[in-house]
C-alpha cells in the first residue's frame, strides 16, 4: 500500500509544476508576469496564479490529473468561489497526462470580453486553449497589441 503522505506530496508537486508551466506560457502569450499564489496554501478560496496587472480579468485555478474527460464540476465550483473572492472572472486551466492544456470558463466571461452586456446561464461553460484565454484577456483589456498575434488561433 502506498503512503498517503507521499501520494499527497507527489500530487502537490504535479500541481505546482502545472502552475509554473501555465505562468510561463501566459507570459509568452501576453507579456504579463504571473506567479504562484502562496496565499492559497495558507487560506483556501484563492486562485492558484496571480499577477500585478490590474487589467487581467481572470482568477486562475489550475488542475492536473492523470486522466479524465473535460473540466470537472467541482473544479468549476472552486474556480467560481475563488473568482468571487478576488472580484474576477473564473477560469480553470487543466491538463491530463499526455494531453494539451485546456481552459474552461463561463460563457458569460466571453460575452463580457467582447462588451456584450447580456447575461448567460451561470452553468454554461466553454473550453478553449491557453491561446484562446490570452486572446480573451487581451480583448477584455482592450490590448490587441500585447503578446504575439493569435488572431487566427483555434
Amino acid at each position: 500500500m502506498k503512503d498517503r503522505s507521499a501520494i499527497g506530496r507527489r500530487n502537490r508537486a504535479k500541481g505546482a509544476e502545472l502552475e509554473r508551466e501555465v505562468a510561463a506560457a501566459l507570459f509568452d502569450l501576453t507579456g504579463i508576469a504571473f506567479r504562484r499564489n502562496l496565499r492559497q496554501c495558507q487560506e483556501s478560496g484563492w486562485g492558484d496564479l496571480v499577477t500585478d496587472d490590474p487589467a487581467w480579468p481572470f482568477s486562475i485555478e489550475c488542475k492536473r490529473r492523470s486522466a479524465g474527460t473535460g473540466c470537472a464540476d467541482d473544479w468549476r465550483t472552486q474556480a467560481a468561489a475563488s473568482a468571487r473572492k478576488a472580484g474576477q472572472l473564473p477560469v480553470v486551466v487543466y491538463r491530463f497526462d499526455r494531453r494539451p492544456i485546456r481552459c474552461a470558463l463561463p460563457l458569460g466571461a466571453i460575452r463580457a470580453a467582447f462588451g456584450d452586456g447580456g447575461a448567460a446561464p451561470p452553468e454554461e461553460w466553454v473550453e478553449c486553449s491557453l491561446d484562446g484565454l490570452a486572446y480573451l484577456a487581451r480583448a477584455r483589456a482592450g490590448r490587441s497589441g500585447t503578446g504575439p498575434d493569435h488572431s487566427n488561433a483555434r
